[in-house]
């Protein structure tokens, strides 16, 4: 009896210590802190990227799609929102047991941010945001969903 009250603690331990290990555990749909977009992630080339699937609100009041009319790049602010990839090129590292050395596209305000990724459990992904260094950025939390259909 004694082994076994010893050997549970140790299991579930040594589980949550097999959690997030894998590259591919970023790849689904995730929902933003906001609740407003859903991103897909995606990998190519063994680099990761995140697009924009669905959005709570795609079109204006008049009914057109709404765009990324805020980006710094005048002849890209005619793109819709919705299917714009904004998660660019982050890289596994096994070492420290997170995506980096990508970048984010802040859509709302047209910044590019650089992008560091964290598994908090199967369910949840930090992502952090930053100019120069992390220190200095600022974190956001999505959560693993099931993709919505936009209207």
């Amino acid at each position: 009896m004694q082994k076994k009250i010893i050997l549970l603690p140790l299991l579930l331990l040594y589980s949550g210590v097999l959690f997030a290990q894998s590259a591919n555990d970023i790849i689904g749909t995730w929902l933003n802190q906001e609740e407003d977009a859903q991103i897909e992630v995606f990998v190519e080339n063994e680099k990761y990227f995140g697009k924009i699937v669905w959005l709570k609100n795609p079109k204006d009041k008049n009914g057109d799609w709404v765009l990324d009319a805020k980006n710094p790049k005048e002849e890209l602010r005619n793109r819709k929102k919705l299917g714009l990839t904004i998660m660019y090129n982050l890289v596994w590292n096994h070492h420290d047991l997170e995506w980096s050395e990508g970048e984010i596209y802040d859509a709302r305000e047209g910044d590019t941010y650089a992008l560091v990724a964290k598994t908090v459990d199967s369910e949840t992904l930090n992502l952090r945001g930053y100019v120069g260094f992390s220190i200095f950025g600022k974190t956001t939390t999505w959560k693993k969903t099931k993709l919505r259909k936009t209207k």
